[in-house]
């Protein structure tokens, strides 16, 4: 989610529309929605096949794990080149190559070859982190400043509609109507086809606008943002909290339902597409309270203390304690919070380093996916010795999900608050 370039930092005249909009990136940003819409849906679509994945592959319960955490070592190494790649080429070229590594990936995966499927999980984190950075890149060249908020609000909560349609919608497909590896090649040449429509749409851009410097000066501004200590704090804070999602939901959620609940597969699989859901109400939602308050941190641990009473909810009480699809959509809802160090540390760095600030912290978040999966998949393992995966199990490796929120919340303890309040009550100098 790195936000590289929000304001253009030369002025460049373009073919403007109706009230300062820029039409041509305006719909090139829509197509690099649909972008964002598909890496979401592709990262968690393995939640409704593991199964499949497991006799297809020949893998373990950490086999299995550390495969689809592939995604986030690449992921989170591609968040600072793409910011970067996009000031320094400009989004003509820069983003349709992401869409390349996605769907290249995406096909890969679906080849039932052990080695494909390694190599395309990479790609596909690669190419994935060009999404969010190309389409806030494309609504800062389209939308008047009065917009720009709006428009990457709903971009993230586009992003987040993928990962629950990536849940609620593969699983029918692929246990009816296609096979798993269908789904694969079929969702590769759809976004093959988003990449050509993004190359032939998105317009060229004066090359004063962007950076002249050097491959390697470019990425200079992160050594600004890696000295800050607070910026280590919102990275590790945000990246406990992002491991409930990522790993917890969007790897494991469904083998937790079916095999822990015992529950009918379908409905497993719309009771775990809740999280991300509840992640489209959450992270608007909260942000939107922290900003009409001007409180960052109280937020914060407002979202940690809903995670971890839904979480605990989940993981320790029985099955039918709760509405069906309450906890779910109420982890999600929380985990929105998850957003707030994202702000936090754009408002601690200088404003010259914003953006690289944001790829900074998407870095520290996806490395910590990244471990987290493989590292999840062998306690799992490790406690199911050679048996079920049964609500036993699920219930002891979740813990590390608990204590996970209780660190992030130690964590931001020592965060500035950098809410709009806190500066309204400085005195005047």
């Amino acid at each position: 989610m790195s936000i590289q370039s929000i304001t253009p930092e030369r002025s460049v005249i373009r073919p403007v529309g109706i009230s300062g909009f820029h039409v041509a990136f305006v719909v090139a940003w829509i197509f690099c929605l649909l972008f964002y819409f598909t890496q979401y849906a592709v990262r968690s679509a393995p939640s409704v096949m593991v199964p499949e994945l497991t006799a297809a592959f020949g893998l373990t319960t950490l086999g299995v794990s550390s495969l689809l955490g592939l995604y986030y070592y690449t992921y989170s190494t591609f968040a600072i080149i793409a910011g970067a790649s996009l000031d320094r080429w400009g989004a003509k070229y820069t983003i349709p190559i992401g869409v390349f590594f996605l769907a290249v990936g995406i096909i890969m995966f679906g080849m039932s070859v052990t080695w494909m499927a390694n190599v395309g999980r990479l790609l596909q984190g690669a190419g994935a982190a060009f999404a969010f950075v190309g389409a806030v890149y494309l609504a800062s060249h389209g939308f008047p400043a009065r917009y720009l908020a709006t428009a990457i609000g709903f971009t993230q909560c586009f992003g987040m509609l993928g990962g629950s349609a990536g849940q609620f919608l593969v699983a029918p497909l692929v246990h009816g109507v296609i096979t798993w590896q269908q789904f694969w090649i079929f969702s590769g040449i759809f976004t093959l086809v988003v990449g050509v429509a993004l190359l032939a749409l998105t317009p060229r851009q004066d090359p004063s606008e962007h950076s002249q410097t050097s491959i390697w000066r470019m990425f200079a501004p992160y050594k600004t943002v890696l000295t800050n200590p607070q910026s280590y704090l919102c990275g590790f804070a945000a990246g406990l909290l992002f491991l409930p999602t990522t790993v917890g939901d969007m790897i494991w959620g469904v083998s937790f339902l079916r095999q822990g609940w015992h529950i009918d597969y379908a409905e497993a699989v719309n009771r775990a597409s809740m999280v991300p859901l509840g992640w489209v109400i959450g992270a608007p939602v909260l942000g939107y309270i922290s900003d009409h308050t001007g409180r960052r941190k109280p937020v914060l641990f407002a979202g940690m203390a809903l995670m971890l009473v839904s979480a605990a909810a989940i993981l320790y009480l029985p099955a039918n304690s709760f509405p069906p699809y309450l906890l779910g959509l109420l982890l999600g809802i929380g985990s929105g919070a998850a957003m707030i160090p994202y702000t936090i540390i754009k408002e601690v760095n200088p404003d010259n380093v914003k953006g690289s600030a944001t790829g900074a912290i998407n870095f520290l978040v996806f490395v910590m996916s990244a471990f987290a999966a493989p590292a999840f998949g062998w306690l799992l393992q490790k406690l199911e010795a050679g048996g079920p995966l049964t609500t036993d199990v699920f219930a002891k490796g979740g813990t590390v999900g608990i204590v996970a929120i209780i660190i992030a919340a130690f964590l931001a303890l020592f965060l500035r608050e950098t809410g709009s309040a806190v500066h309204a009550a400085k005195p005047a100098k």
